[in-house]
């Protein structure tokens, strides 16, 4: 059985991922209206990898004799003045997760919660992912500044992300659905 204070902050924890979630589709939208498909393709990816890590630790709780109740999530953010800026609050964005994780693995230690950390130590390592990826790409774009030729090379690189298997936000997978 799960420990009722790593429940409740796994319970916090799940509502950030679909906050992340909210956020980076949030920012695929600003994205599309730019014509930069390829920063909208990456972060559809990364919206639906929030997703999987929301459902991580849904499972985690409900495999452990757990009750998941979801609670509201909130829109963050949905407009920005350049597409720099979106860069910079994902880069921020993933402190925060990361800090919110460091949270979690705190209450699991005290409450003695071995069981949790397997699935927080994967965390751990996602979220050194996670702030690597979205830091290269916010100081590329620092980098390139008002150059449309960069912009335009870094939007194709961002469009290779491959999503997920399965992933609703690809279009081949809602294409062929019908």
């Amino acid at each position: 059985m799960i420990p009722q204070k790593v429940r409740n902050i796994m319970k916090e924890q799940i509502t950030h991922e679909l906050e992340s979630y909210y956020i980076y589709l949030s920012m695929a939208a600003y994205f599309h209206s730019m014509n930069l498909d390829g920063m909208a393709h990456w972060m559809r990816c990364q919206a639906h990898e929030e997703t999987i890590h929301a459902m991580k630790f849904f499972d985690h709780i409900y495999n452990r004799g757990g009750v998941v109740e979801l609670r509201d999530v909130k829109q963050l953010k949905t407009a920005w003045a350049s597409p720099i800026e979106p860069w910079k609050d994902a880069y921020e964005h993933e402190q925060f997760i990361t800090s919110k994780i460091n949270g979690v693995m705190k209450v699991a230690r005290e409450e003695n919660d071995y069981a949790a950390e397997p699935l927080l130590n994967w965390f751990v390592n996602e979220q050194i992912e996670e702030e690597a990826t979205t830091s290269k790409i916010y100081e590329e774009m620092k980098r390139i500044g008002d150059s449309k030729d960069g912009l335009f090379m870094i939007d194709r690189e961002l469009g290779a992300r491959v999503f997920s298997p399965g992933s609703p936000f690809d279009p081949a997978a809602y294409q062929a659905a019908g």
